[in-house]
């Protein structure tokens, strides 16, 4: 009787296994650069044709290899880094597996040339599909060269799930700047399409390759952190909240010099914030964290990217305490969000097409009190909690979704209301016959801005503003690669960027509707938003979630002052909209106080 279940031929084998090590060629090359870290390497030059889909090559001033260990390290477990079960518990290098070699050789054509201190001259391997082709004695310098071309050429069905070139070396320079902020002493250099795009020199300093790698204009408000509770040390630098990003791509951290994206530490880091940051925005933060080797299991994922705490309950602790305590103890004042004044108030009142907008304020019909009054004895139909640290629109509650709808005319129903004044710089209040209305600013602008927005790029043509001073954005790696790849997109949308230099962008111009506020962070979340959805055509949903993006930065804030002719300017204009009564996340934009309620709320009936 035959057997149902085969072994499998070692050549698929491999391809199986390399499918575990190398997801993309971002893998390959943060493989391959851990090698050279782990090969004392102080100089490693990385260069990329086609977002590693063409070309990859790594090089090394490491110790090399002799011409037996070219060989060998590419046999299946073979590794100079641990010798017995005891030593996975003490664990000082990057890799340890013996796996990333010969799965990458599997499925590449692979060229190594490598030499060690005791060799005279070094050696070419060649090796196709993990299948030894070539090899030859040449004269090279101490070190290694790797050269890995045409990935996945074997496996058809999983080249084609790559993404573009920007895409795949946004995801390389992510990772060769993990490595660069772990090892400032280290010289590391990114080519990519023979264009320099990183040459980060050794540093005595992690602040200065920090500010090489996330922005200089970041530096200024990073504190210092340096803590230690017995085996336990913390060190590194965090952004004062008021730096902050819409992702986590700025949360570095490090356990035992090793990037992790490990959910104790983030969660920790996060409790270190609680209370400054806006629900959405993340801190801007390099942290290293030294513990015991045997207090920290590497060995739980392929990518070596989680890790497993012996005492999770005790690191987490430490490391949110060691935050909070040193933005706490900052000389620096600390405050959540304050919103610059309104500079672009004159602009949105002239803005306004004042004919459009008049009207005749008795036509405006009185509201039936059935659709004013809630059934339960809630004085306002929904309560809204929407202070200044938190304009970051929250997720509905039941009790949200299921309240009735203000029913308002669409025709100048905002312009007819009288202005009483501004509450708590966050909301307009205003008369409507005997009932008092409150608007909140910063959703009624919003919802203005994305209509606007949406109008202006169905035909293509939004409106742009000329900044009188270009401004510059100091951008990190990341962003840099980001902007390449949404250039065109970005400039569909109204930003123009001309690149000043390294990673510098001059932005020329703006959507006209948008206020000068923070634009560097507008840019970068707006980058980021795009980003998410890559270069496919972007859907309904994905087009709105960038509008509503850029709607949300570059409005009136709550805690901002407005003059009486901006409140009547803002109400003119949404009165031109649709769906002017639900900012664009669908938070109320308006609440009604019925004077009936007032009187009863004093007893008067």
């Amino acid at each position: 009787m035959n057997s149902k279940i085969k072994i499998l031929p070692e050549k698929l084998c491999n391809q199986i296994a390399a499918g575990e090590v190398v997801e993309r060629p971002a893998s390959v090359v943060k493989e391959l650069v851990e090698n050279s870290l782990d090969a004392g390497a102080d100089e490693i030059v990385v260069e990329i044709d086609r977002g590693g889909k063409k070309r990859i090559v790594v090089t090394d001033n490491g110790c090399g290899m002799g011409r037996d260990d070219v060989f060998l390290c590419f046999e299946r477990h073979a590794t100079s880094k641990i010798k017995t079960e005891e030593d996975l518990f003490h664990l000082v290098y990057h890799g340890f597996r013996g796996e990333a070699l010969p799965s990458i050789a599997a499925v590449s054509r692979l060229s190594v040339i490598s030499r060690s201190e005791e060799d005279d001259c070094g050696l070419r391997v060649d090796i196709v599909g993990g299948q030894v082709k070539h090899t030859d004695e040449v004269g090279v310098p101490c070190g290694t060269i790797f050269e890995v071309k045409d990935l996945f050429f074997n496996l058809p069905a999983r080249r084609k799930f790559l993404r573009t070139d920007d895409t795949e070396f946004g995801h390389i320079s992510e990772n060769v700047t993990r490595l660069a902020l772990a090892h400032p002493a280290v010289h590391f250099k990114l080519i990519h399409n023979g264009r320099n795009i990183l040459d980060l020199y050794r540093q005595n300093c992690s602040l200065d390759r920090i500010a090489m790698v996330i922005g200089r204009t970041v530096v200024d408000a990073l504190l210092p952190v340096e803590c230690e509770q017995g085996t336990l040390k913390l060190s590194g630098f965090v952004a004062q909240p008021t730096i902050n990003r819409s992702t986590t791509a700025t949360v570095y951290s490090f356990v035992n010099g090793r990037f992790v994206k490990d959910r104790v530490l983030h969660h920790a880091i996060m409790d270190g914030y609680r209370q400054l940051l806006m629900k959405g925005r993340y801190p801007v933060c390099v942290l290293f964290l030294q513990l015991d080797s045997e207090m920290v299991d590497v060995n739980v994922h392929p990518t070596k990217h989680e890790v497993r705490f012996h005492d999770q309950r005790t690191v987490h602790q430490f490391v949110s305490q060691s935050v909070r305590n040193v933005l706490r103890d900052s000389s620096r004042e600390i405050s959540s969000i304050v919103s610059p004044p309104f500079v672009a108030s004159t602009a949105m009142v002239e803005n306004i097409d004042r004919e459009s907008v008049r009207i005749n304020h008795s036509s405006v019909p009185p509201l039936q009190e059935e659709q004013c009054v809630s059934n339960n004895n809630h004085i306002f139909e929904t309560t809204v909690d929407y202070s200044v640290a938190s304009q970051q629109a929250q997720p509905l509650s039941d009790a949200e979704q299921q309240a009735p709808a203000l029913l308002v005319d669409d025709k100048g129903y905002f312009e007819s209301l009288i202005i009483i004044g501004q509450y708590h710089l966050s909301y307009i209040l205003c008369e409507d016959g005997d009932d008092l209305v409150l608007i909140d600013q910063h959703a009624a602008h919003e919802r203005i801005g994305f209509e606007r927005f949406k109008q202006q790029y169905a035909t293509g043509e939004i409106v742009t503003q000329e900044l009188l001073f270009p401004d510059i954005l100091e951008l990190s790696i990341r962003e840099d690669t980001e902007l390449r790849e949404q250039h065109d997109q970005m400039k569909r949308l109204g930003f123009e960027l001309e690149h000043f230099g390294g990673l510098s962008w001059a932005l020329k111009s703006i959507p006209a509707f948008l206020l000068e506020n923070d634009v560097k962070s507008m840019v970068c979340d707006v980058l980021a938003e795009l980003n998410s959805v890559g270069n496919s055509a972007l859907t309904h949903d994905a087009f709105d979630a960038v509008l509503i993006k850029m709607a949300c930065h570059g409005m009136i804030r709550a805690n901002q002052r407005l003059e009486v002719v901006e409140m009547k300017a803002l109400l003119q204009q949404l009165d031109g909209v649709d769906f002017n009564q639900h900012c664009p996340h669908g938070r109320p934009i308006l609440q009604r106080l019925r004077l009936n309620d007032v009187e009863k709320m004093f007893r008067r009936i």
